[in-house]
């Protein structure tokens, strides 16, 4: 087999792994968003907790095919944690090796690794038929309480989930994504929802990843593992506001419509390898 032929084929392995990679991360969202949505309507036993990786993977186990349905998540998962691997290591968007390409590099390799943790989560329910008791975020934040300096290591997750949520909001309102939908070539009305989906999206995430900083942030400064939470902690914590059950169902929408914007990178985006 030519050498050229070799690297085709390796490059076409590359974009099946980012496409089944995003369609796997927007069912997670699609789910998580839906389970909001049920819990602020109180629809069914979902409260908003339940709107966490564990509550979606939960969900996901008890249907019927649960199980299988389940597997194709994690290696979905799996997929695309060694894509966002791939792009940080193997530099195949091009961005250099200044401060602001390994910056990007950086956030690459970060998401992958971060995408890792929730696909071998994924599989060690799968495999042991049970969600790990309790939130991982709070069991983070007590592992690293415990080393030297851990107030300042939580305080650093803090700036890095403020940082990410801020990247987020910058998204949604810079108009970057709406690349991935003008590439799709839709008619007007359709591009048009598109793009709304999308800002609702990154919105959503942002809100979300940005509340997460915010519970990383009292645990440091309070010394307190138990007040770190996840998403389904951020659904808990907007409803203990006033109209919070509205509040959570407009996050819940928009974590819905970043699912549904994910499927389309998944179908639409350029892929470089």
């Amino acid at each position: 087999m030519r050498l050229s032929n070799i690297t085709t084929d390796t490059k076409g392995w590359v974009k099946r792994l980012a496409r089944f990679g995003l369609a796997a991360k927007g069912i997670v969202y699609l789910l998580s968003g839906v389970l909001a949505l049920m819990g602020a309507l109180s629809i069914g036993n979902h409260p908003g907790k339940d709107a966490d990786k564990s509550g979606v993977f939960s969900f996901v186990y008890e249907q019927p095919m649960g199980k299988a349905l389940l597997a194709a998540i994690a290696l979905g998962l799996l997929c695309y944690a060694a894509w966002r691997l791939i792009q940080g290591i193997r530099d195949t968007e091009r961005k250099g090796t200044d401060f602001k390409g390994l910056a990007k590099r950086g956030s690459y390799i970060f998401r992958g690794l971060l995408y890792l943790s929730v696909a071998i989560y994924a599989g060690k329910m799968l495999l042991y038929h049970t969600a790990s008791k309790g939130d991982s975020n709070q069991k983070l934040a007590g592992e690293l309480m415990d080393k030297p300096f851990g107030q300042v290591l939580v305080g650093a997750i803090a700036i890095v989930m403020f940082i990410s949520g801020i990247v987020q909001l910058f998204n949604a309102f810079s108009g970057k994504y709406k690349k991935y939908v003008q590439e799709a070539h839709h008619k007007n009305h359709i591009t048009s929802l598109l793009i709304s989906a999308g800002k609702l999206g990154y919105a959503a995430r942002g809100i979300v990843w940005f509340i997460i900083g915010w519970l990383f942030l009292k645990a440091a400064l309070n010394a307190s593992p138990g007040e770190a939470g996840g998403s389904g902690d951020v659904f808990e914590w907007l409803q203990s506001w006033d109209y919070g059950d509205a509040l959570m169902a407009i996050v819940a929408a928009g974590l819905v419509c970043y699912g549904i914007f994910m499927f389309l990178r998944a179908r639409y985006q350029p892929i470089n390898a």
